[in-house]
This record gives C-alpha cells, sequence and structure tokens, in this order.
C-alpha cells in the first residue's frame, strides 16, 4: 500500500503555492495602487493575520509531508523527485525566514514614522524575495504531483 504522506504533501504544498500566487497576482498588484499609508497600513495587518494557526499549518505541512513522503518513497522511482521537492520547500522557508520576516518586522516597526520611507525600504525587496520563493514553492508542488 502506497503512503498517504505523498498525497498529503500535494495537497498541502498545493495549497501553499496558490497562497503565494495569490499574493503574488492579486494582492501586491492590487496593494501597488495604493497610497503610501495604505499600502503600508494594509501589509502590516497581512503580517498580523497571516501567520496565524491555518497558515502555520500549512507552513509546517510542507516541511513535514513532504520529507516523511521522501523517507516512505526512499529507494523508490519517485524519490528523487520528492527529494528536489523538499529542497524547494525549504529553500522557500529560507527565503521567508531571512528575508521576508526581517522585512515584515521592520515595516512593523516603522509604524507612525515616515510611511514613503517605510514603503520604500519594504516593497521592492519584499516582492523580488516573494516572487523567489512562490516560484520555489509551485516547483515544490509540480515536482510532488509529478511524483503522485
Amino acid at each position: 500500500m502506497d503512503s498517504l504522506f505523498l498525497p498529503l504533501a500535494v495537497i498541502v504544498t498545493g495549497l501553499y503555492g496558490g497562497f503565494m500566487l495569490t499574493f503574488l497576482v492579486a494582492i501586491m498588484p492590487g496593494l501597488a495602487a495604493l497610497p503610501d499609508e495604505g499600502f503600508t497600513a494594509a501589509m502590516r495587518r497581512f503580517n498580523e493575520k497571516v501567520p496565524g494557526p491555518l497558515f502555520l499549518v500549512l507552513f509546517l505541512g510542507v516541511i513535514v509531508f513532504p520529507v516523511v513522503a521522501l523517507f516512505t518513497e526512499y529507494g523508490g522511482r519517485r524519490w528523487p523527485l520528492v527529494a528536489v521537492a523538499v529542497a524547494c520547500s525549504v529553500a522557500s522557508h529560507l527565503v521567508t525566514i531571512a528575508g521576508n520576516i526581517p522585512l515584515n518586522k521592520a515595516l512593523a516597526e516603522s509604524e507612525g514614522g515616515d510611511d514613503g520611507a517605510a514603503r520604500t525600504a519594504f516593497e521592492a525587496p519584499w516582492n523580488a524575495r516573494h516572487r523567489f520563493r512562490t516560484g520555489l514553492s509551485l516547483a515544490a508542488f509540480v515536482l510532488l504531483a509529478a511524483a503522485a
């Protein structure tokens, strides 16, 4: 009997990749049209709400389920695809932890200050990192779907 962890990895990684893609193609372009005060206020509120319980399940699940699937697939024909998917998910999380989260914290700490300067320091670097981690997340999903 095949492990349930590979299908769970596909589902969770797909949901997470879809969340990331939604931010990339809809939310951030929509926020880009706002004035500085609206943009910074909206991003601060997103950054407060996003790391909630459901998001954390997805955030952890895109590592846990593929890693467990990696062990259950060890030596099999699907193992290389799952291994590369795990590497993509880990790399995406490293970008988030080392890049996006510090920018989120700096934006939060700038509240009450110059919104124009805060936006300038935040928007372009955050978007660049987000594009990269979205690509990694979607690659992980495609690899896991192909493995399944």
